[in-house]
């Protein structure tokens, strides 16, 4: 389901806005499998929602399915960790930031991460809200939310490069 919802933003484009239910990790782990299909070089992911609410599960299947071989471990120490994946046939980089330990919006700049937000690299960057004021706006901006039964997931389009991503997303849930 994609619906429209007006905002300041959607003066200029149509904003694309997804909401369902992920029954599961398999249902999460089909969703970055869809989401690997439309990432676009540069875009910048914020991923909101609790401990255990599926971000770092949805960034391990992006990965996945975007042709990373090896393990996926959160960066929750290490605040990143660098991938190389292939994005329209062609290698890209793609930054996992994990911002949940950092003391201070100015520790992202201090270790030298604002130079990994680009035009070539994906950023998708989990507890956004650590890195206020100093993060760029996500152009796609995916909410957790743990429900009784799995998790509610919601991906809001912010940007142009947002809703071209969510305007080819094609994802059938909990199937």
């Amino acid at each position: 389901m994609v619906c429209f919802e007006p905002s300041k933003a959607a003066k200029e484009f149509r904003m694309q806005h997804y909401k369902t239910s992920l029954a599961d990790e398999a249902a999460t782990q089909a969703l970055g499998k869809s989401l690997a299909q439309c990432l676009l070089a540069g875009i910048v992911i914020h991923l909101h929602g609790d401990l255990g609410a599926g971000k770092t599960a949805l960034t391990r299947a992006i990965l996945h399915a975007a042709g990373h071989q090896g393990t996926v471990k959160s960066p929750t120490y290490t605040l990143a960790e660098p991938y190389e994946i292939l994005v329209k046939g062609e290698v890209t980089k793609l930054m996992h930031f994990d911002l949940y330990r950092m003391r201070s919006a100015d520790e992202f700049i201090e270790a030298g991460f604002r130079d990994e937000m680009n035009e070539k690299t994906i950023c998708i960057i989990e507890w956004p809200e650590k890195g206020d004021g100093i993060l760029p706006l996500p152009d796609l901006a995916i909410h957790f939310t743990i429900a009784e039964i799995g998790r509610e997931v919601e991906l809001r389009a912010l940007s142009d490069k947002g809703n071209i991503c969510l305007s080819q997303l094609h994802f059938a849930p909990n199937l």
